[in-house]
């Protein structure tokens, strides 16, 4: 069955909503714990446990790259349902894995499955793509946030409490929190991509050197494209680095992180599921991306240079109104491309993450642990987020250069 715009439009994004929200849970709940978890399996300290989290990362990245694309290319030939329910299935596996892993070998495979099925924030913003007309695109995406940003507040906070409780517990609840979401779209998530707005599968297509080549159609685009792979290099400071960060230079315990994480989710919804829609209409997409990534830029840098741990808390803000550059640059992108292209795109946007995966927290890992090792000479834990700053620097003078030539 498909979606009919105008009367099944909201139903549809409020399920890609809950989907994004359990995707993002599973990824938040395991935060807190996985350094405690690694140094336990490795039997290793904090510095250590962040490399080999690198390593974890590289690997569920590197699977994206390869099946992302196919992934993507599949859902616009099958349909996106069942492309969707595929991830989330393939995600509860992976958390079992975790759950239950003797050893970090087994963390590996759980990894590997996730990787080759995850493609549920790409497929899931190509379901926004097909259900979204005018201005109503850049708000849909800000759900996106809006959703990431909820689940990250109860992803981190429940997996602090319940780690304290047991280091397994938060793993067996991210698996049965996307099991739950794949049996419940089994009967309730409708197709939104009708028959005649599919195409042929295409081998040529669907591999990571055909989709950049699709990314590269428009040449403004792909600079575009270039500049927002340095961000989420440079996000990956926070994302995979926060806890070891905090853990080493304020000595919190982990439901610390866990408020820290509520703290951060309140500030996404705020910003992505309310101030964007003031902001975006107001002042643009092109000065939202702008100025978004100026604010990331300072909130890294401030991070760094944390001298208290309520500090973090302060320096969170601007670095999640950096937030807003994300919906508009998707929103841009996405309206220059065609309806039965949407998933290609959507799957090249994500191995674009998936590149910034590979190489994100590793080159931040090993930042950590080269400044932040026990004895080192040259101790500074924030070290990552200075690397994290100049990315975004980069990104900036690209992206202004590349709006001046776009039409």
């Amino acid at each position: 069955m498909s979606i009919q715009p105008k009367t099944k439009t909201s139903a549809a994004v409020g399920f890609i909503f809950v989907t994004i929200f359990i995707d993002v849970l599973g990824l938040g709940i395991i935060i807190p714990v996985i350094p405690k978890l690694l140094e336990q399996l490795g039997h290793t300290d904090n510095a250590v446990a962040s490399e080999i989290n690198g390593w974890l990362t590289f690997t569920y990245a590197l699977m994206q790259v390869f099946f992302s694309p196919i992934l993507g290319n599949l859902s616009d030939r099958f349909g996106r349902r069942p492309v969707l329910l595929l991830s989330l299935f393939g995600f509860s596996i992976d958390y079992l894995f975790m759950a239950f892993a003797p050893s970090i070998f087994w963390l590996f495979v759980g990894r590997t499955i996730a990787g080759i099925t995850g493609a549920t924030m790409a497929t899931g913003t190509a379901y926004i793509a097909d259900v979204s007309e005018g201005d109503k695109r850049s708000s849909n995406f800000g759900l996106i946030g809006a959703a990431s940003g909820l689940g990250f507040i109860i992803g981190i906070s429940g997996g602090a409490f319940l780690g304290e409780l047991n280091i397994k517990f938060p793993f067996v609840a991210a698996a049965a929190a996307a099991l739950f979401n794949a049996l419940w779209g089994l009967f309730v998530l409708p197709e939104s991509l009708d028959t005649e707005h599919r195409r042929k599968f295409e081998w040529k297509r669907a591999n990571p050197i055909g989709s950049m080549q699709n990314l590269g159609k428009y040449k403004s685009l792909a600079w575009l494209a270039v500049a927002f792979t340095l961000v989420y290099i440079a996000q990956k400071a926070v994302e995979y680095q926060l806890p070891f960060y905090v853990y080493e230079k304020f000595s919190w315990a982990m439901v610390s992180v866990g408020f820290l994480g509520i703290f951060i989710g309140v500030l996404l919804i705020s910003i992505q599921g309310g101030l964007i829609r003031f902001l975006i209409p107001k002042f643009g997409l092109k000065n939202n991306i702008i100025w978004g990534l100026i604010s990331y830029g300072l909130g890294l840098m401030l991070i760094a240079f944390a001298s208290y741990g309520w500090q973090v808390y302060l320096y969170m803000i601007p670095y999640c109104l950096g937030g807003v550059s994300g919906p508009a640059l998707q929103s841009l992108i996405t309206s220059k491309y065609e309806k039965n292209e949407q998933g290609e795109l959507q799957g090249g946007l994500n191995l674009l993450s998936s590149l910034s995966l590979i190489i994100g927290p590793l080159i931040m890992g090993y930042t950590f642990k080269l400044f932040a090792h026990k004895g080192s000479s040259h101790y500074f834990p924030g070290a990552p987020y200075i690397l994290g700053a100049l990315l975004m620097l980069i990104s900036i003078i690209i992206v202004v250069k590349s709006l001046k030539k776009l039409r």
